[in-house]
């Protein structure tokens, strides 16, 4: 696998550590030290949103940022690390109407402590909003030098297009990247139509749920007791003939490779087409060890076919 895969004028590690759990499950010391260990690991690609994490108890959204901000103040490392965030979905920010857009980049600046954000993605849609409106602020944020790149979310396909198509029409900044829900298990989600659009535009597809809430990992298993509170949507595969099918090729294809089940996953969700660098999240540093060695495994064409074929 390549030491750094390309996103716009980005340069990212091939493995984009999720921020999702920081302020939730992982509190500020864990994080701080799941990022040491990641930045110690040559990663340099952080994933969060300013709604991560309002669902948790006690929290208003933008915890993620706040720890991810702290962090790279306190490492002083602010240069090395590409900060992706998102907006549309906090719970005091949400839509995608111009003026809230460039107050919630202004939320996650301060929140993140610095002058600029790296990738920026639209996170979920607003169609009550014209695509020109999006676009034009997207675009002012990137001239005035507060977003490097843009990218988006989730979408319907018709809007994307429109979007793409204003960019490509009015010379304004344009869409560098998807990201969309995808792995093993859940494949139609990003492949076909969507994949197929990505292509055409040259979008790098960064995926989430790479790990399908952790099924992946092969944690789950029949009478196995989860400590997690995905557990119950995760375990939801695991009734499924195609989630037992995939289980039992990646044990085949992690016992040949000599590594763990979860890395074997994001091992061929990283290998295909349009992939850049899926996602993943550790809310612990024993977590966070299988990830990190995707960078350093290249699945043979047959694991991948065989991986491929299981999860048909």
């Amino acid at each position: 696998m390549a030491d750094t895969r390309k996103i716009g004028d980005l340069h990212v590690h091939p493995l984009s550590l999720g921020g999702n759990v920081f302020g939730w499950t992982a509190d500020r010391d864990t994080s701080f030290a799941i990022l040491d260990a990641y930045a110690a690991a040559g990663g340099d690609f952080v994933d969060t949103s300013d709604s991560y994490t309002a669902s948790a108890p006690g929290n208003v959204g933008g915890e993620s940022e706040t720890i991810i901000g702290d962090w790279m103040a306190e490492r002083r490392n602010r240069d090395d690390i590409v900060v992706a965030t998102k907006v549309g979905r906090h719970p005091g920010r949400r839509g995608l109407a111009p003026a809230n857009i460039r107050a919630a980049a202004d939320d996650s600046l301060r929140r993140l402590r610095t002058d600029r954000i790296d990738l920026y993605y639209t996170h979920f849609d607003d169609p009550s909003v014209p695509v020109e409106d999006i676009m034009g602020t997207l675009d002012e944020l990137v001239r005035a030098g507060k977003v490097r790149e843009i990218a988006v979310s989730n979408i319907e396909l018709d809007r994307l297009e429109a979007s793409l198509e204003f960019s490509e029409r009015e010379g304004t900044a344009r869409y560098v990247a998807i990201q969309p829900h995808y792995n093993l298990v859940s494949r139609d989600t990003y492949e076909g139509p969507r994949r197929a659009l990505a292509e055409r535009h040259g979008l790098a597809c960064v995926p989430y749920y790479g790990l399908a809430s952790g099924f992946l990992t092969g944690k789950y298993r029949p009478g196995a007791e989860v400590d997690s509170p995905r557990a119950g949507r995760a375990g939801e595969y695991l009734k499924t003939e195609r989630g037992r099918r995939v289980l039992a090729a990646l044990d085949l294809v992690a016992e040949e490779q000599g590594v763990p089940v979860a890395t074997v996953a994001l091992a061929w969700l990283a290998a295909q087409p349009t992939v850049a660098a899926p996602i993943a999240s550790a809310r612990t540093l024993e977590q966070l060890q299988p990830l990190l060695q995707v960078s350093r495994t290249t699945l043979t064409g047959a694991q991948l076919a065989a991986l491929t074929d299981a999860s048909a």
